[in-house]
């Protein structure tokens, strides 16, 4: 008598024109909330899937963003030149042919800075030879019992403040005055400046580069930070040009930054391209013995390896889904041998195939549906808590990836709801009706 009640209450009434989808949706609540431990078992599959979904789309968003302040910090319009590409090398090697390249010299900078009408200013960074990626030579700076390690120690003209975008926190930029008096004077980043004289004035104090003394006459300011804290962009110590010549003659890596007009990027980097080959001897029908590239595009190669680790978590999270959608499938095949009678007797009393259907897709829906909302509440947390224990990790949870997480849990319950609810619709309803 409670399967006959229950199928009454369930049955399609003429005037309400069969059922509607948010009757269907209660009652699959209802089902849900019936058996609340069977459910979620079900659906762990779509959680774990849609966690890692959500995780992964925090991480790469807080990683996209993260990188373009960091790379646009140093000048949207500026151009880094360098004897090999200065953004991401594709195989994370040079070959031979790029280790033994010719540094570019200080005359390519003023030939860049002569003729080149769409660059507006241009930078030298001197430092030791590189002959691969990673550090080649550890420099440490001293002052009192204070000492620091691996340090980005250089010589730069005065340009490097414009080219580069680098703000003065505490007294200046050496002059041009400075470089050809090649003067022992150093402006240096904001963690040495934080380490050194927390307490003190840093301005006119000395400290060793090296054993070599240098009189401290400002402290930039701090950098946008990238992830897991990139410590080398607020730790370095940049000296003049001609200055670092006096105490490093045997230096020779030279490091160009042009500034553009506004709008003539693309232009200023064909006019160096086009330069730097004619002083180059670079044949017409060879490649380029030089690398240029900007902040825009490091950043799309950054993205484009995100990218990748993106598609590989996804393919691994899809592994849950498939399995959450298989425990849908099986939970909703017993549902349908359980309600048998009922269905039987809905049937007998003008339920539709397609009402049958519509029921059994709602609760199929609703239980993964259920799942995804569990999973991008997990996800979202997980995400808030990397904020809170690892700040330097950004984690930004994008609306889309709610969106696209709830769909995609409801996709998985329909797509594996179709067949329980085809087979629930096709029940003989007198051989339905005599199911004990």
């Amino acid at each position: 008598m409670k399967t006959e009640a229950a199928a009454a209450q369930l049955a399609p009434v003429k005037t309400r024109k069969g059922f509607e989808l948010g009757e269907n949706a209660l009652m699959a609540l209802e089902t849900l909330r019936t058996h609340k431990t069977r459910s979620l078992l079900t659906v762990l599959g779509v959680v774990i899937g849609i966690v890692a979904l959500i995780g992964v789309a925090s991480i790469m968003v807080g990683m996209d963003r993260q990188v373009r302040d960091f790379l646009n910090d140093y000048g949207t319009r500026t151009l880094f030149v360098f004897k090999w590409n200065p953004g991401i090398h594709p195989s994370g090697r040079l070959s031979q042919e790029e280790r033994t390249r010719k540094p570019l010299t200080l005359e390519d900078a003023e030939a860049i800075a002569a003729e080149c009408p769409a660059v507006k200013n241009v930078a030298v960074q001197l430092f030791p030879r590189v002959l691969n990626f990673g550090p080649q030579k550890l420099v440490s700076a001293r002052y009192g019992h204070h000492e620091a390690y691996n340090i980005q120690y250089s010589g730069a003209t005065p340009s490097y403040q414009e080219v580069y975008n680098a703000h003065i926190q505490q007294g200046r930029f050496f002059n041009e005055i400075e470089n050809l008096h090649r003067a022992d004077v150093v402006v240096i980043g904001y963690d040495l400046g934080d380490a050194f004289f927390r307490n003190e004035n840093p301005i006119g104090k000395t400290i060793l580069v090296d054993d070599t003394p240098y009189q401290v006459i400002g402290v930039l300011q701090k950098r946008k930070s990238l992830f897991l804290r990139d410590q080398s962009a607020d730790q370095v110590v940049l000296v003049p040009y001609r200055t670092y010549v006096k105490h490093n003659p045997n230096d020779d890596e030279v490091f160009i930054g042009a500034e553009a007009y506004e709008g003539q990027k693309a232009a200023a980097e064909d006019e160096i391209r086009g330069l730097l080959r004619r002083r180059r001897h670079v044949p017409y029908d060879k490649g380029d013995n030089f690398g240029i590239s900007s902040a825009e595009e490091i950043a799309n190669q950054l993205r484009q390896i995100t990218g990748a680790i993106a598609l590989v978590t996804i393919v691994i999270s899809s592994i849950g889904l498939l399995v959450g959608g298989v425990g849908v499938m099986n939970i909703m095949l017993m549902s349908v041998t359980e309600r048998t009678r009922e269905i039987g007797v809905r049937k007998a009393i003008g339920a539709r195939r397609s009402d049958i259907v519509r029921q059994f897709l709602t609760e199929a829906v609703a239980l993964t549906g259920a799942g995804g909302v569990i999973g991008v509440l997990a996800g979202v947390s997980i995400s808030l808590l990397i904020n809170e224990l690892l700040p330097s990790l950004p984690s930004v949870v994008p609306a889309w990836g709610i969106i696209v997480g709830v769909a995609t849990a409801m996709s998985v319950g329909l797509v594996f709801g179709i067949y329980p609810a085809w087979k629930a619709a096709r029940l003989d309803p007198v051989e339905a009706l005599r199911y004990e």
